[in-house]
């Protein structure tokens, strides 16, 4: 389990859940950190990667030394997984994941719970949906509020169409659908796997898409103070992990639970 992490006097709680802490950002880590600047990186894009940037790292500099038995996992210092199916809370050590749960399969990938997009306020909808709202007033009924529609709020208006357009030909359509039908997706860009070839399938997928995404966005992206329109890789991912998992793999959702380490103990 890698758990990504900001801050370098978290190290210790990490390895107390016997997970293995990945250092991200501007901090300065100590040498034990995994890090996702060394051998082949993109790390410089962090600021709009995000948790993609060490996903990156681990497919070009580790992915191949895993072996293939071993279960993959992901998590951050404000989101974890939790050991049971059931789970509303972490409240001490053995409430976070750290043995396999009798309901997971070899062959699935573990996604989390769903984040719904259709609990907005008037206020909130006029505000950042109004161009969508103009084009098409039934986005009013809640019902229709879709998963385009909050994108195109909060990411830039416009932009998911263009980043569709740029994707293989084999997930152009069915992604665009999924944007359209669907008002929920799986939280955190996080997974579990067993399996090194479902994962190296994804980031075979995701990257050169995000790259291309890059030729026509990063000018916005550079000049940008919006934090919705400056890390519309990191929120394009996330669309696009939940879509894509289900897509080609057998997915399990388990509880993501917020937990603050940089600012809790663990008991």
């Amino acid at each position: 389990m890698y758990c990504i992490d900001l801050y370098n006097e978290d190290y210790n709680k990490i390895k107390s859940l016997e997970y293995l802490p990945v250092g991200l950002g501007a901090d300065t880590f100590k040498n034990e950190w995994l890090r996702d600047n060394t051998g082949e990186n993109i790390s410089k894009k962090n600021s709009s990667y995000g948790e993609l940037t060490f996903h990156y790292w681990l497919w070009k500099n580790k992915l191949n030394e895993i072996n293939d038995n071993e279960w993959i996992g992901f998590c951050a210092y404000r989101r974890f997984w939790a050991q049971h199916s059931n789970s509303k809370k972490i409240e001490n050590k053995k409430d976070f994941l750290n043995f396999l749960p009798n309901e997971w399969k070899e062959d699935s990938v573990i996604l989390g719970q769903e984040i719904h997009m259709d609990g907005w306020t008037t206020m909130k909808l006029l505000k950042h949906g109004f161009k969508s709202i103009i084009k098409n007033p039934k986005l009013l009924i809640k019902k229709n509020r879709n998963l385009k529609f909050h994108f195109d709020s909060f990411h830039g208006y416009g932009k998911l169409d263009k980043a569709i357009e740029l994707l293989d030909e084999s997930d152009k359509k069915d992604f665009k659908k999924f944007m359209e039908n669907k008002n929920s997706y799986n939280r955190g860009n996080m997974f579990i796997c067993k399996s090194k070839k479902i994962i190296k399938s994804y980031y075979k997928s995701i990257f050169p898409w995000l790259a291309r995404c890059e030729k026509i966005f990063n000018d916005d992206v550079n000049s940008s103070n919006d934090y919705g329109e400056k890390r519309i890789y990191a929120f394009l991912a996330e669309r696009y992990m939940s879509y894509w998992f289900n897509k080609y793999s057998k997915v399990i959702t388990w509880p993501i639970i917020f937990y603050n380490l940089n600012q809790n103990d663990i008991d």
